[in-house]
């Protein structure tokens, strides 16, 4: 088979190209416009925003050429813009798409949900006496996207007819995959959903041509309320030790070298050396291997030169991406820098370097809230990192880390700036959370919540709450800041800091509407396994990739 991949020029399609590889498969990647004639069978994965995407394709002249490999009958297989590329348009971009399905890609609504719809979720089928197409209907699948297709077949007609799979997300459903004749598309992507992601692309590839002909859909399938999981993140803090080795860490308060107790005889060369939990990549593979739904590498270590120049932090990241198959985070570093020749690099070179080495998502930590105080002085003149990188990849490839920390008044008598925000315990103690920058060091007078808002403003995809105050502590995550965060914005919240037990995840998924929850120095020091905590969940009635 000529099987080749169409790369428009942003994005992770490394993570594609890694599966290929894994599953035994050779490819070509998509040079120029001639390679279409070469193709026997053709993929466009695609992460990101859909008018880079078509602006991409526009700009190297590969339009025409796909619409005509379309026509010609060989097989197509679209991901996440690869499938949404097929449309007319989409309300996300002015850029008109390729018109092979005649309808519209548009944004769900945040009404009763977080936007972008982020996690794992089931694709059911809507014809269940056709071929699957290598779908699993009971499996789970990662989807991260703001807009699409909605499914309707009495509003869309045409785009119904394409629908192979539907999913539901909150209120509303949507087509999660489409099939007719040599085209296939899934908005979800298997490159990124584990073992059933890698099943599915095998079963595509070894099958032959389809002809299938348009079929009348179905009624719309019955609303069974929303499928997606709670995700369990595995994070790991990795910086240089003293000999200059990536390795992952975890301190207290952020505080990451060996103490020697009083009376100890710990050797010297122990004391005092960064505390070594492991390699970064082996660590990641055991964590995917046991049911892991991402992945978090946050690099720690302040750049010697620049990031770009930090090419054992790209190493690390491009030898996971070859191993695990489910998303990537990558922090640390992600901003407007200049090298030590005086050659400026901006946040989204940074990025685009991550994601071309295999990341799928990129954490922004102090740099996020310099933006948002710089948008509450100035109204928001000038683009930051945020803001070009969500314009490029699309915002869900955005993630905000933020470390705030309590900050406590007299209930009575406060009466500040924040006076709106107040959280009270049973104790009567009262207090507001204020933002930190520099891993906590540096004190900043935005409120967790005007961070918040902002950072949902410039473009931000998800937010990473951090607690200062419970981290390392194993007393449970900070209940009272996840649940004041994730009132305050409409896009998902990852709850972090302070798990001690597996019951721990139970409380914050039951007492809060957070989308996730992560955990670091628990899971590398194996006092609780991610098998463990998904169990426990399960049996308390909350949904999970099992």
């Amino acid at each position: 088979m000529g099987l080749y991949l169409l790369d428009y020029g942003a994005g992770n399609v490394q993570s594609l190209a890694n599966s290929l590889t894994e599953l035994g498969h050779s490819f070509t990647w998509i040079s120029d416009a001639s390679d279409f004639d070469k193709a026997t069978a053709l993929i466009f994965p695609g992460v990101g925003a859909f008018q880079s995407a078509m602006e991409g394709l526009e700009n190297r002249g590969l339009v025409e050429p796909l619409k005509a490999y379309l026509q010609s009958g060989r097989p197509y297989f679209g991901i996440c813009i690869g499938m949404q590329a097929l449309f007319e348009s989409s309300h996300e971009s002015s850029s008109p798409g390729l018109g092979i399905i005649p309808a519209v890609i548009e944004r769900f609504d945040d009404e009763d949900k977080a936007v972008p719809h982020i996690g794992w979720n089931l694709a059911h089928l809507v014809y269940a006496d056709e071929d699957s197409h290598g779908i699993d209907d009971n499996a789970h699948y990662y989807f991260v996207h703001s807009y699409c297709a909605k499914y309707d077949p009495v509003k869309y007609p045409a785009a119904a007819q394409w629908a192979h799979t539907t999913t539901q997300y909150g209120r509303e459903l949507f087509i999660s995959s489409i099939q007719m004749g040599n085209v296939f598309g899934t908005q979800f992507h298997p490159e990124k959903s584990g073992a059933a992601g890698l099943r599915l692309i095998d079963a595509w590839l070894r099958r032959p041509e389809s002809s299938s002909v348009p079929r009348n859909p179905p009624a719309l399938t019955p609303r069974l309320g929303n499928t997606l999981t709670k995700r369990i993140i595995a994070c790991m803090d990795v910086r240089a030790n003293d000999e200059g080795d990536l390795v992952v860490t975890k301190g207290d308060q952020y505080d990451v070298r060996e103490k020697a107790p009083a009376s100890s005889t710990l050797a010297p060369k122990t004391a005092g050396a960064v505390r070594n939990l492991g390699k970064p990549v082996a660590l990641a593979t055991r964590y995917y291997e046991e049911g892991a739904d991402e992945i978090c590498l946050l690099n720690i270590t302040s750049f010697r030169h620049s990031p770009l120049q930090d090419q054992p932090m790209l190493a690390v990241v491009r030898a996971a991406a070859e191993c695990i198959f489910v998303p990537l985070t990558i922090g640390g570093g992600i901003k407007d820098t200049v090298d030590p020749d005086g050659t400026p690099r901006s946040a989204l070179e940074v990025a685009g370097a991550y994601f071309r080495a295999g990341a799928d998502k990129v954490s922004i930590g102090s740099e996020a809230v310099y933006a948002v105080e710089r948008l509450r002085a100035s109204g928001g003149n000038g683009k930051g990192a945020i803001e070009t990188i969500a314009d490029a990849y699309g915002r869900q490839a955005v993630v905000v880390s933020i470390d705030p920390r309590r900050v406590y008044v007299d209930p009575g008598t406060y009466d500040g700036v924040h006076s709106d925000e107040i959280v009270h315990d049973d104790d009567g103690k009262a207090w507001w959370y204020q933002c930190t920058v520099n891993g906590g060091r540096e004190a900043r007078p935005l409120s967790v919540v005007q961070l918040a808002k902002g950072v949902e403003e410039l473009g931000a995809g998800e937010l990473l709450v951090n607690s200062i105050d419970r981290d390392g502590t194993g007393l449970g995550f900070d209940l009272q800041l996840i649940e004041l965060v994730k009132k305050s914005v409409r896009i998902p919240v990852v709850a972090s800091s302070g798990a001690g037990t597996a019951k721990h995840f139970v409380e914050v998924f039951s007492a809060t509407e957070t989308e996730a929850a992560l955990a670091a120095g628990i899971f590398h020091r194996r006092e609780v396994g991610i098998e463990e905590v998904k169990t426990t969940l399960r049996e308390a009635r909350i949904a999970v990739r099992m």
